[in-house]
């Protein structure tokens, strides 16, 4: 019983509340009692002292899974850089919550810098205003594989999920997890802050998957904090850079029906769309009117390609996409 006892103090801080039974009896204080083995190794029922149960996660099952060894470092910030985007499947479904599991919106509010190319770059996440020293929550279960300081991101955590995504806190001014730790949905990982390459305060918020990132738009919508279903299927088209998220129901049958040839056909109209592309260079003296002068194109087709550019603030040295 003492056994039992211990392994219940260990595990309950870490319980995942899916179901619980009404009944309850008035001696009772909710006191773990036992705990039962069942089907799935990775989980366990917990038997409580007032007639209700629920189901935790066996830690040291989930540890041993393949997501959580196979390309595993704490030391480089994409695990999965010998993986080719081709060698992906055309679509996969990911189980983003179920009866254990849970999401928490890292931090509601409307989101100021989408996923895409911003001034010529990779912008490979989503920005947050978020005030410094504000509490920055894990968005799933996972374990934290890296927790280090870099020149871009500042202060960054990366957690690895069961579903197999990565998600990335960027630009925190403080990081309250090393790698190895076991995070729960909800936990605080850090404080919000504006380190690394950044304008000033705001939460850098990335989804990835085998390495790849994708408009975490995708799943979920970051003003209200709810995901848009409960299963995501990623098509590899997402994950080239040019992609990004087209608000539409996630149910319709082209999502999770539509053929191997179709998403081939438009990941080659994705690819094809990127390589037209065409950038320029802020010279000295320019300006946008100048600009689509000189590029033959109209100030209004600038604007609508380059959706945060102030157009009566440009520096010399900007990329501005002209085509």
């Amino acid at each position: 019983m003492k056994k039992i006892f211990l392994l219940i103090s260990i595990l309950l801080p870490l319980a995942a509340h899916a179901q619980s039974e009404e009944l309850k009896f008035p001696d009772g204080k909710g006191v773990g009692i036992d705990t039962l083995d069942i089907g799935d190794a990775r989980l366990k029922i917990v038997l409580k002292d007032d007639h209700t149960w629920h189901y935790i996660k066996d830690l040291s099952v989930v540890a041993q899974d393949s997501t959580f060894t196979s390309h595993w470092t704490e030391e480089k910030i994409n695990a999965y850089s010998d993986v080719a985007l081709t060698s992906l499947p055309y679509r996969v479904s990911i189980a983003l919550v179920d009866s254990v599991s849970k999401w928490t919106c890292p931090y509601k509010a409307k989101v100021f810098s989408k996923f895409g190319y911003r001034h010529g770059r990779r912008h490979q996440g989503v920005d947050l205003p978020y005030p410094t020293g504000t509490p920055v929550a894990a968005a799933f279960d996972g374990k934290v594989r890296v927790s280090t300081y870099t020149k871009g991101y500042g202060n960054l955590v990366i957690i690895r999920h069961e579903n197999g995504l990565e998600t990335y806190y960027g630009h925190l001014s403080k990081r309250n997890v090393e790698p190895g730790d076991w995070v729960h949905s909800g936990d605080i990982i850090g404080l919000g802050g504006s380190t690394g390459r950044s304008t000033g305060p705001h939460l850098h918020f990335e989804t990835r998957y085998r390495g790849f990132a994708f408009d975490p738009q995708w799943i979920a919508d970051y003003e209200t904090g709810e995901l848009h279903s409960p299963v995501f299927v990623l098509k590899r088209i997402y994950l080239d850079p040019s992609s990004h998220y087209v608000p539409q129901s996630l149910d319709e049958e082209d999502d999770v029906f539509g053929t191997d040839e179709q998403i081939a056909a438009e990941e080659a109209r994705i690819i094809a769309e990127r390589n037209a592309m065409r950038w320029h260079t802020v010279r000295k003296g320019e300006t946008i009117s100048s600009i689509a002068i000189k590029e033959g194109v109209s100030q209004a087709k600038i604007k609508k390609l380059n959706p945060n550019l102030n157009p009566n603030r440009i520096s010399i040295g900007q990329k501005i996409r002209v085509n």
